[in-house]
This record gives structure tokens, C-alpha cells and sequence, in this order.
């Protein structure tokens, strides 16, 4: 495990490990919408964001090829960010709805955003592989951000890495495993790192798909984080 997140930070953005992804991440760049022309991409792996002392870690699944990957900062600029940070200012975990770049003021107290994986997959499907490689950098989150009593699992994917890693660092996790439904809540017994397990809650990610389509609605999401904030101060 690494010593601080600063250092975790360096080591993320360093990160080659997968040639597809660093491919596909500068591929995307080079090859930005009329809408960006004028944009310089940050195209390199991101790492997370927010508060150091954070009792709720939120887990998506990747950067967004014209978000993450475009401003460098996990859920920003991009429909699944303004969606993720109207829940998150609707529970008192932003300053401001929206997430459009890095400078843009934005406040997190209370809440660190991360991700499964660190670079923009092709189709936003990460093979096993690339998810194995990068799972060590949510580890090493987790083991860091020592106050987090709750975490909020962006999709089935993030859902399944959480509890993967749990149960990796000798978290008790029921058979079968835990489900993937939205608005679930689920409770581990052990410790992790001499304190209590953090719960899990499981949330469709904000992706335009489920958005668009109702599968997810604004108060859907508002409601998670505000069941997040509750369990979060218990």
C-alpha cells in the first residue's frame, strides 16, 4: 500500500499499464468533436477526487471519453457529472450542481469521487484485464481515506469491484454474493484496516443510457445519497 494520496496520485497519472487504454485514451484525443477543437485533452489516467477526510467514497466505473478524459477531473464536463453533482449538492456533499472543468470552483466536503478503472475504455467496456490492473489503485483508496463509512457503487461493475475488494482484504461477505440492485443497502461484518467495514450501497450509474432512458431519474440518484448521508453519521 502506498503512504499518502498525493503519492497515489502520481502513481495513477504515471500509469501505462494497459496498451489499449492509453491507446484508445489518446486516440479519442486527437480525435475530439468540432464542439472541442479548441481543447486541450488531459488523456492521461485520472485519479480521484474530493475530500481526504471523507466518510462516503463514490465508485464509477471509468472517464468519459469527452469528460474525464477531456478536463482531467473524475465526473466532470460531461451528462453523467451534472447528474452525479446535482445528488451530491442536493445532499450537502457539493458546493455547486454542476461539474464542467477543473477550475470551475467546485467544493467536495464529505465525499471522494473515484473509479474503477483510470482511462477512458473503447465503448465504456473495460475488459477483465484492464479492471484488474486498476483495482489496485481503488485498494490502495480505500486503505487511505480512513474515515469512509460508506460507499456508493456507481453500476454493476463498480458494485462487483467493491465487494471483490472487501472480501480480498478479509471482509466477510455473505454466500451467495450480495446482489446488484439499486437503492440496496448491504452491511459486512470484520474490520478493515482496524476500523468497521464500510457499507455498500449499490446506484445506476448516472450514464445518459439509464438517464435518458427512466431507468434513472434525478430523484432516484438524490435519494441514494441522501440514504448515503444518513448511514454516513450513524
Amino acid at each position: 500500500m502506498l503512504n499518502s494520496l498525493e503519492e497515489l496520485i502520481a502513481t495513477i497519472i504515471s500509469c501505462n499499464k494497459c496498451p489499449r487504454l492509453v491507446f484508445y485514451r489518446r486516440y479519442v484525443a486527437e480525435n475530439r468533436p468540432k464542439r472541442y477543437l479548441n481543447e486541450e485533452y488531459w488523456a492521461k489516467p485520472i485519479p480521484g477526487f474530493g475530500d481526504p477526510n471523507a466518510r462516503l467514497l463514490v465508485v464509477g466505473l471509468a472517464p468519459a471519453a469527452h469528460g474525464g478524459n477531456r478536463t482531467g477531473r473524475m465526473f466532470t464536463g460531461d451528462g453523467s457529472a451534472d447528474t452525479l453533482m446535482r445528488a451530491l449538492y442536493f445532499a450537502g456533499y457539493a458546493s455547486q450542481p454542476y461539474s464542467i472543468h477543473k477550475d470551475n470552483g467546485l467544493k467536495l466536503e464529505g465525499v471522494y469521487l473515484t473509479a474503477v478503472v483510470r482511462c477512458v475504455p473503447p465503448k465504456n467496456m473495460p475488459s477483465k484485464g484492464e479492471i484488474r490492473n486498476c483495482l489496485v489503485y481503488l485498494k490502495n483508496e480505500i486503505f487511505l481515506l480512513r474515515n469512509v463509512r460508506v460507499i456508493v457503487a456507481l453500476g454493476m461493475i463498480a458494485f462487483r469491484s467493491c465487494v471483490r475488494i472487501l472480501s480480498e482484504l478479509g471482509v466477510r461477505i455473505p454466500r451467495p454474493s450480495p446482489k446488484f440492485l439499486h437503492g440496496a443497502v448491504y452491511k459486512f461484518e470484520g474490520e478493515l484496516f482496524g476500523r468497521a467495514a464500510p457499507l455498500i450501497i449499490a446506484a445506476y450509474h448516472p450514464s445518459r443510457q439509464n438517464t435518458q432512458t427512466g431507468r434513472l431519474t434525478q430523484n432516484m440518484l438524490n435519494n441514494v445519497f441522501k440514504k448515503a448521508r444518513r448511514f454516513a453519521f450513524v
